[in-house]
C-alpha cells in the first residue's frame, strides 16, 4: 500500500503488537504507530499468574519482540501514552496536550481490565491489601504481597483465581479461595471436571469456602480478613480478587461504535465505523462457525486475531475462522481447551482424572462443542478434528480409551 497511508494501533498488547509486525511482513510501507498506556514495550499476560509470578521467569521472557524490533522495523512505539477519544469522521484520535494524529486504518486492541470491586458493592474493598491482577506491576506487586502475607484470601474460583491460588501455595503461602460457585471453573467446564480441580487443589492444601458469599472485606486501614454472608470471619491479610474482566471498550463506545459486550466486529474483524478494526480481549467477533458473537480473554485469541485484523487492514478480506483455544497450568496440570461450549448436554470423561491424564469433551445433541486434554499431549489435533467434524459421535465410545478418536467422527 502507498507510503504515504497511517495505520495506527491502539493497544501495545500482544494483539497490537503481532498486528504491527504482520502489517510489515505483509509488506505494508507505511507510517505504522503502536501505542500502549504501559511503561514497559508489547509482553504476553499468561505467565502473570504464574511462572512470572513466582519468580521463576525473567520479565525478559514475557517480552513479544526483542528490545531493538520495533525501531528495526519502523514502527513506532508510543509507551506511556493514554489515548484520549477517538474521532471516525475525521480519521483521527486525541492524545494528551491537545495533539491529534491522523489515521489511514486504525485497530483497537485495547485488551480487558479486571472487574473491580466497590466499597459500595462490598464494604472494605478499598482497604490496603486488596489486590487484583492485569499488568506486570501487578504481578510483582502481587508476588510481594503473597510472601509476606499470613494467608491470602482468593476470590473467585475463575481462572485468575485458580491460577494466582495455585502460585502462591507454590510459594509457600497459605490460601483459602472464597466463591459462591460450588466447584472451581464450574461455570466453564461443568461440575464433572471442576470436581478434578476442586480435588487438585484441596490435596494442595488449599482452604475451599465454596458455595460461600462475602458481605465484607474486614480491617481498620488494612485488610484483616473477610465475612461471609453466614458471619463467619476467615482471616488473612491479603485479599486477591479475580472475579472476571470488563473490555476496555471506552473509546469504542465513546466514539458511537456498535458495543456488544466488547466492541462489536464482523468476521473480518471490522467494527461499524470505516477505517476501524478490533483485535483480542476487547474485541466481540461474529464466528461463523458457531453464528454468535464471541469474546475471548485468552492468550491464543490475542495471538492470532492480531494478525488476522492487520491482513484485513490491508484490504485481503481474511475471515477469522481459527477454533478458539485456551491453556492452563495448575502445580502438576496442565490442560488445553479447542473449541467453545456455553451449553452442554453431557460431559464425557475418557482416561483416569483421579491421576489427572484425561480428556474431556462437552457435547451438545451428540456432536462434540469443545475438547480439552490434560497432562495428555498428543490428543490435541484429533480434538480439534473432533470439534470441526459435524458428525454425531456415540458417547461410550467415546469414553473407551482403546477406540482411537480419528474413528469416531463418522457412527452414532
Amino acid at each position: 500500500m502507498a507510503s504515504d497511508q497511517t495505520f495506527v494501533i491502539v493497544g501495545a498488547s500482544l494483539a497490537g503488537a503481532k498486528a504491527a509486525e504482520t502489517l510489515r511482513t505483509e509488506g505494508f510501507d507505511g507510517r505504522v504507530v503502536l501505542i500502549g498506556e504501559e511503561p514497559q514495550r508489547p509482553y504476553e499476560r499468561p505467565l502473570l499468574s504464574k511462572d512470572y509470578l513466582r519468580g521463576e521467569k525473567p520479565a525478559a521472557t514475557l517480552h513479544v519482540h526483542d528490545e531493538g524490533f520495533y525501531a528495526g522495523s519502523g514502527i513506532e512505539l508510543m509507551t506511556g501514552t493514554h489515548v484520549e477519544s477517538v474521532h471516525p469522521d475525521a480519521h483521527e484520535i486525541a492524545l494528551p496536550g491537545g495533539r491529534r494524529m491522523p489515521y489511514t486504518r486504525l485497530l483497537l486492541s485495547t485488551g480487558a481490565t479486571p472487574k473491580v470491586l466497590s466499597p459500595s458493592q462490598l464494604p472494605g474493598a478499598d482497604l490496603s491489601g486488596v489486590l487484583y491482577l492485569r499488568v506486570m506491576g501487578d504481578s510483582d506487586a502481587l508476588r510481594a504481597a503473597i510472601t509476606s502475607a499470613s494467608r491470602v484470601i482468593i476470590i473467585g474460583a475463575g481462572w485468575i483465581g485458580s491460577e494466582v491460588a495455585a502460585s502462591a501455595r507454590q510459594l509457600g503461602a497459605e490460601v483459602t479461595i472464597v466463591a459462591p460457585d460450588a466447584l472451581p471453573l464450574e461455570k466453564v467446564l461443568g461440575p464433572e471436571v471442576g470436581a478434578v480441580y476442586r480435588d487438585l487443589h484441596t490435596e494442595h492444601g488449599v482452604d475451599l469456602a465454596l458455595s460461600t458469599s462475602i458481605e465484607a472485606i474486614v480491617g481498620n486501614e488494612a485488610a484483616e480478613g473477610v465475612r461471609t454472608a453466614g458471619g463467619k470471619i476467615i482471616e488473612g491479610d491479603l485479599v486477591v480478587v479475580g472475579i472476571g474482566a470488563s473490555p476496555r471498550d471506552e473509546l469504542a463506545r465513546d466514539a458511537g461504535l456498535k458495543i456488544d459486550n466488547g466492541i462489536a466486529v464482523d468476521e473480518y474483524l471490522a467494527t461499524s465505523a470505516p477505517d476501524i478494526f478490533a483485535a483480542g480481549d476487547v474485541a466481540a467477533t461474529w464466528n461463523t462457525r458457531y453464528n454468535t458473537r464471541i469474546r475471548l480473554e485468552h492468550w491464543a485469541n490475542a495471538l492470532n486475531q492480531g494478525p488476522a485484523a492487520a491482513r484485513n487492514m490491508l484490504g485481503q478480506q481474511a475471515a477469522y475462522e481459527k477454533l478458539p483455544y485456551f491453556y492452563s497450568d495448575q502445580y502438576d496440570l496442565g490442560i488445553e481447551y479447542n473449541g467453545y461450549a456455553t451449553d452442554w448436554d453431557r460431559v464425557v470423561l475418557r482416561g483416569d482424572p483421579a491421576r489427572r491424564e484425561f480428556l474431556a469433551f462437552w457435547l451438545k445433541d451428540g456432536h462434540v462443542l469443545a475438547g480439552m486434554n490434560a497432562n495428555i499431549w498428543d490428543q490435541s489435533d484429533a480434538i480439534k478434528t473432533l470439534v470441526r467434524g459435524a458428525a454425531t459421535v456415540n458417547p461410550d465410545r467415546l469414553a473407551d480409551p482403546s477406540v482411537p478418536l480419528a474413528d469416531l467422527g463418522d457412527t452414532v
